[in-house]
């Protein structure tokens, strides 16, 4: 490859990510890279397309193992144990894995059969994500959920027995949705002492069915409520909150998403996955086929990446940091040179404009960088003070 404009000592961690693009309903909220069933999943073709996708990606990462596996959509679940099973196996048979990975696979209530979980589990699944949102039937309906209530117990009770680590996803500030509604979903899904849970806020992406009929949602206000309650309730259940929108318990926190906080490497196969991959003089960022007939067609024509381009060097300050200050315990100064071959010079009137702010605090020793609570609070605003002078940022370059 031709050089580069950096300078990167060691090359990142590096991640694999799959994207299984087809769900059961596209629901109201969501802006991912999603399609509706119609007809017979085309299993056995799209398995066959990643792993022409992974094949003509293997020279860009020779002799690196990853660290981890997500596989996420769409509706992962939809997939049948034995087609994951066949998926992990040709992964394993290209792509060297460290010792231990942890593979996810994201699940919904919705596609949900009892054994299933344990099939998964037996495939080599290590880590269950079920997308729960919420407990609560009439919630569920204004959002738009294939899934009921029961549904949604059954699948946690199932993962539980199945799996040591597991994660329940829920949403807060759903229309019509109160405090009390909220905690009575806390309480549930705390209920079943989840060893993670993800918690997020609802929001209205465009070209999304909300952005063209809005719900009535909470306001500020009742929303920020919901964010205390939040982190008081899973604190108190022992799940500390480590990223701004996940709480774990010791030993328990999520390895791939935490590679992806810490400007870690990943690969990124399937229908519009992106990737972000290092080497030694520059960062490179892809983006597949986005339909997943024209990436199924492409992909075993050995072209299933759709554009790359490599980040400028201007940009990966910004880059970096939307990614780390998501982090309760921040990041090591000497991170932000290992990821992005930049000197810390490039930070530095930025990370003072930000103490000053009281949105970032140094450790005692003064060589790690974390969000305060203000800066959890108002984090588009800490982030955005790294955006390059262009764009409105202040950097020292």
């Amino acid at each position: 490859m031709r050089p580069g404009t950096l300078q990167l000592g060691a090359l990142p961690p590096l991640a694999l990510y799959v994207h299984l693009p087809w769900c059961l309903k596209k629901c109201p909220y969501c802006d991912f890279n999603s399609h509706e069933r119609s007809g017979e999943l085309p299993e056995s073709a799209y398995l066959d397309a990643l792993v022409a996708d992974l094949e003509s990606a293997l020279p860009l990462v020779w002799g690196r193992r990853a660290a981890s596996i997500f596989i996420g959509g769409g509706t992962p679940s939809l997939f049948s144990p034995a087609g994951i099973d066949r998926l992990l196996a040709d992964i394993r048979a290209r792509l060297p894995l460290e010792p231990g990975a942890e593979i996810t696979l994201e699940a919904n209530p919705g596609t949900f059969e009892r054994e299933r979980f344990r099939a998964l589990r037996a495939a080599g699944v290590t880590r269950l994500s079920i997308g729960v949102q919420s407990f609560d039937d009439e919630s569920l309906g204004r959002i738009g959920r294939v899934h009921d209530a029961a549904q949604a117990h059954a699948a946690v009770a199932e993962a539980q027995a199945a799996f040591d680590t597991f994660n329940i996803d829920l949403m807060y500030a759903l229309p019509g949705q109160t405090l009390a509604a909220l905690q009575r979903d806390l309480d549930t899904a705390l209920g079943y002492a989840p060893p993670h849970l993800s918690v997020y806020h609802l929001t209205v992406e465009p070209n999304t069915v909300f952005a063209l009929r809005p719900p009535l949602l909470p306001d500020d206000d009742l929303a920020s409520d919901m964010l205390d309650l939040v982190t008081a309730r899973a604190g108190a259940a022992g799940l500390q909150r480590y990223e701004v929108s996940a709480y774990a318990r010791p030993g328990h926190r999520c390895r791939h998403n935490l590679n992806y906080w810490q400007f870690g490497d990943y690969l990124g196969i399937g229908a519009g996955a992106h990737g972000k991959l290092s080497f030694a003089h520059r960062v490179l960022r892809q983006v597949r086929w986005r339909e997943p007939a024209a990436y199924m067609k492409n992909a075993l024509l050995g072209q299933a990446v759709s554009n790359e381009h490599e980040v400028a060097r201007r940009d990966l300050p910004f880059e970096f940091m939307l990614n780390t200050l998501r982090l309760r315990d921040g990041f090591e100064l000497a991170l932000f040179a290992e990821r992005t071959g930049l000197p810390l010079s490039a930070v530095q009137a930025a990370l003072a404009a930000a103490e000053s702010r009281g949105l970032v605090e140094r450790d005692a020793a003064g060589t790690v960088v974390r969000p305060t609570a203000r800066g959890f609070d108002f984090l588009s605003d800490l982030q955005a003070l790294f955006l390059p002078p262009a764009a409105g940022g202040t950097q020292d370059r």
